[in-house]
């Protein structure tokens, strides 16, 4: 059984990804088996007050990196952007980086 723990593995904090908060959009690293309605429930239940409207995830691939002459590639992750509805109150970590 996965835990909401298991589920939302890391928020994102990128200049986008800050710029979609006003809009009520929070990014997380999700685990790549997890599915919308699960990563919509972890988020209702880790963050007490929050409603979710959407969730929408994407596969984001590996890429060619390289450290002197040592070439490999970071590893594929999973990304999840989800959506609050409008009375549904804010997450208060985000608001905290802003």
């Amino acid at each position: 059984m996965k835990t909401s723990y298991d589920i939302l593995i890391n928020p994102i904090i990128t200049e986008a990804s800050m710029a979609r908060v006003a809009e009520k959009k929070y990014t997380f690293e999700v685990a790549k088996n997890a599915t919308k309605a699960e990563i919509a429930k972890a988020v209702e239940e880790l963050f007490k007050g929050t409603k979710v409207a959407s969730v929408n995830t994407m596969i984001m691939k590996r890429k060619p990196k390289r450290v002197g002459v040592h070439a490999g590639y970071t590893s594929a992750w999973k990304k999840a952007i989800v959506t609050l509805t409008a009375e549904s109150k804010t997450i208060e970590f985000f608001e905290g980086m802003m």
